[in-house]
């Protein structure tokens, strides 16, 4: 018998094994129905028979062997795409979706075993029923693995939304308690609670601009025209209260005004000075340097401590990634190892890069930012 008439032949039993089999995927498993458990798995079987007597060339079975078959255009999802989104919102995790398809592929050929004798086309089928599987596999990790993206990144957007709110009550009352009381011992604990807070809000500004980055957004600027020095100068003075134990120095030079979006600015500029702090040199100054110069304000910040060599370099901006602080922590939070990142994606968003280099015991990070709105070409 042929395997795709042994597949709608013997579809009962089969689905029965893959039910017995879904049903010790715990604890995903635990409360799921006979018909939840099933799933799509009939559909799936019945794409893979109807595979089975469809012509194929000797090209579209090695393409299908490796999970990359011709797509169809406006084609609706495919049974194992819509089975991989139903799992993982049902909480299994990517290795039970494979044991899944480990198990249907391991009961159907035993079952057909056990059903008769193989004719000479048998092979053949052995061959083509595999490929439809891997197809399948191929077609279910995709969309699993987007299902489960997408979902992270909803959960990284609400749950930074909704720490704002008690975060600023936070930073609102410990405000008012140092500017009230003139005790010391709470004064200094109030001014632990506004740089943690100040900390923590850092946190959830990465946080919130790297899930729109995720998500395709980019990063979102609002260029207006502003002098950079009183803003810089601004931002450090914070920087300061923040780091009390350490040294940070601001040489401003020519005309600082340019086209820039002016919160962002001063939010890249507090991730460059924070990496400056957190890995420098903790006895040695973060230098900052703002220079107007031609069509651009260049900025640069730099601090002296370990020599970076050029493979961190080349990966100094991945997201989620951390190296080992060498400055003070005292009233810190710690690090997502995403700010480098944010950096980056500022400086894009305004048309512009920025560079390191490290060398002799110095590193420094350097953006230009353009003095003028770019013209858009028609």
């Amino acid at each position: 018998m042929r395997l795709a008439d042994f597949i709608l032949r013997d579809m009962e039993a089969i689905l029965a094994e893959w039910e017995a089999f879904a049903a010790t995927l715990l604890p995903a498993a635990r409360d799921m129905t006979s018909l939840t458990l099933r799933d799509h798995a009939q559909h799936i079987l019945e794409a893979v028979a109807k595979d089975l007597t469809t012509f194929q060339t000797l090209e579209a079975q090695s393409a299908k062997s490796k999970g990359r078959a011709p797509k169809i255009l406006d084609a609706p999802e495919t049974a194992a795409q819509t089975h991989a989104t139903l799992r993982a919102r049902a909480g299994f995790d990517i290795n039970q979706l494979v044991a899944e398809y480990r198990a249907l592929r391991a009961s159907v050929l035993r079952l057909w075993m056990i059903a008769g004798t193989l004719d000479h086309t048998g092979l053949q089928d052995v061959i083509r029923f595999n490929e439809a599987i891997d197809q399948a596999i191929a077609e279910s990790v995709h969309h699993f693995n987007s299902q489960v993206e997408r979902t992270r990144n909803l959960l990284l957007g609400m749950l930074g939304h909704d720490m704002r709110s008690p975060l600023q009550t936070i930073q609102a009352t410990a405000q008012h308690l140092a500017a009230v009381n003139d005790w010391p011992l709470v004064s200094e604990a109030a001014a632990r609670l506004i740089r943690s807070g100040a900390a923590m809000q850092a946190l959830l500004d990465d946080l919130m601009d790297f899930n729109r980055t995720s998500l395709g957004l980019g990063i979102r600027v609002v260029p207006a025209d502003i002098n950079l020095a009183p803003m810089v100068t601004d931002e450090l003075e914070q920087l300061r209260a923040a780091h009390p134990n350490r040294q940070i120095e601001l040489v401003a030079t020519g005309d600082n005004h340019c086209c820039c979006d002016g919160a962002r600015v001063q939010q890249l500029i507090r991730n460059l000075v924070t990496n400056a702090i957190q890995y420098g040199s903790p006895d040695t100054p973060v230098r900052v340097a703002l220079r107007g110069e031609g069509a651009d304000v260049h900025l640069e910040v730099t601090n002296s401590g370990s020599h970076i060599d050029s493979l961190t370099l080349r990966q100094i901006f991945d997201p989620l990634k951390r190296g080992l602080s060498q400055g003070d922590r005292d009233d810190s939070l710690g690090s997502l190892g995403l700010g480098l990142y944010i950096v980056r994606e500022i400086a894009r968003a305004h048309g512009s890069e920025v560079e390191v280099r490290s060398k002799m015991g110095e590193t420094a990070f350097a953006v230009r930012l353009p003095r003028h709105k770019p013209v858009a070409s028609l």
